[in-house]
């Protein structure tokens, strides 16, 4: 990436997705912990928020492959540099975002998940022990602010109302539909077929039907069934 906002730009699309698809990461800290993670690079590896081996179970988004590197870890009240990791390694940046997801189910991180607001999920990510750096709240939250993530957070806000807006206009327009193919009065053709539907115990509401109703019963009488 040549810059940084390269990288936010690669990586606020994915964050949006699975944002709208229901992750429960708000966009602006994601994209926050994978520049703090990676300094703004996209590692080949595909691993942006610093997801080590751990258990080594395998997912639908992680295969089992690894990589070795040096890293630096807040130990015993101190940062120490050159401490070894094994870090999982994904063919994809949304793979790698996705296994994330799948350890934040976890219950050490409900916290996380429940979280209102980006800054109570960054809090909530320290608490849970994400991380070793006692500064990883702010940190994050700093990054936030200056890059001016919660922009993407208000999209997806945003996003998900247009979805819901459109989801009851297709809904409305079914009902519509409906309501148009259903015929006001029993046809006549259909009249024998109905009053024998009902007769039986069939039907107890034999008015506004659809056409494709009436043409049912007719051919049930027809062949009696009814």
């Amino acid at each position: 990436m040549a810059t940084r906002k390269d990288f936010i730009d690669l990586v606020a699309p994915i964050a949006l997705k699975l944002r709208l698809e229901g992750s429960p990461i708000f966009p602006s800290v994601r994209i926050a912990q994978a520049l703090l993670e990676t300094g703004g690079k996209i590692n080949a590896w595909h691993n942006l928020v610093g997801y080590k081996v751990g258990s080594g179970v395998q997912t639908p988004y992680w295969r089992g492959d690894r990589v070795s590197v040096n890293t630096w870890e807040f130990i015993n009240g101190e940062y120490v540099t050159n401490v070894p990791g094994d870090f999982r390694a994904y063919n994809s940046t949304e793979d790698g975002f996705r296994d994330q997801d799948l350890l934040f189910q976890a219950a050490r991180y409900s916290a996380v998940r429940s979280a209102s607001t980006p800054q109570s999920q960054t809090a909530a990510l320290q608490k849970s022990g994400y991380a070793t750096d006692p500064a990883y709240t702010s940190k994050l939250n700093s990054i936030i602010a200056m890059e001016g993530l919660t922009f993407f957070d208000e999209e997806a806000i945003r996003m998900l109302e247009q979805l819901q807006a459109q989801i009851s206009e297709l809904t409305s327009r079914v009902r519509s539909l409906e309501e148009q193919a259903a015929l006001t009065v029993v046809p006549t053709w259909a009249k024998s077929a109905v009053d024998a539907a009902v007769k039986a115990g069939l039907i107890d509401t034999p008015e506004k039907g659809s056409y494709d109703f009436y043409r049912l019963l007719t051919v049930l009488h027809r062949k009696g069934f009814i």
